[in-house]
This record gives structure tokens, sequence and C-alpha cells, in this order.
């Protein structure tokens, strides 16, 4: 009687260890969160790269898109389209990196690129 007790008392504990295992080993890396001050000093001006090695990928993109009739008011403001360079305007954001407090972070964090550097950086809570 008391051997088949240790079966069971062993495959109890062995159950409850393979749960915490594989809890623990799919759980990934701590993310690393940043004051207001660290993230603008950290990624300011950086690459999309920068931002993929160090944050991961974004939970959503956007892509900047010109409005209708952008190009007639531009050429009446003087602008010639033929001569300047094509501009790609990207937005990433990502959530829950930034802290504005000891306790809190700002819901959302959004990057907008211009041609692959990060060009403005904006926190948000009311999205």
């Amino acid at each position: 009687m008391q051997s088949s007790a240790n079966k069971i008392l062993v495959s109890f504990f062995t159950a409850v260890f393979l749960v915490f295992s594989f809890s623990v080993s799919y759980a990934g890396p701590p993310k690393k969160v940043y004051t207001e001050d660290e993230f603008l000093s950290a990624f300011s001006g950086k690459s999309k790269k920068v931002f993929t090695d160090k944050l991961g990928k974004p939970f959503k993109t956007g892509i900047s898109v010109k409005p209708s009739g952008a190009s007639s008011v531009m050429m009446s403001a003087g602008a010639d389209e033929k001569k300047s360079k094509p501009v790609k305007v990207e937005m990433w954001y990502y959530k829950n990196i930034v802290t504005y407090d000891n306790k809190r972070t700002y819901k959302e964090t959004e990057i907008t690129f211009v041609n692959d550097r990060a060009m403005n950086i904006a926190f948000f809570n009311n999205r």
C-alpha cells in the first residue's frame, strides 16, 4: 500500500512540476518599461530596426496617405513636386512600455517614422 501511495505522490509532484515548467518556459522574457526621458533618449531619431530589435514588432502600424487635392494646394503655394523627394510616413504603436509615474504606464506609444527614422514620439492614455 505504501508503494502505491508513493507512486501517486511522485506522479502528483511530477505533474505540478511539468505544469509549472510549461508556464514558466512560455512566459517569455520580461518586457522592459521605460520612463519618458529614457524612451526619448533611447529612440529619438532611430531606425525601425532599432525599435524592432529592442521592443519587438508593434501591435499596430499605419501609413500616412496624401489627402486628395494636396498637390494643387502645394503647387499654388509654390512647391515643385518634380524636384521634391518622395517621403514615406509610417506610424507604429506599442502598448504599456512607457511610465509616467511610479505605478502607471501610458496605454499607447505612437512613433512616427519619416523615411525609416523616428521623427515624432507621442504617449497616449485616451485611445
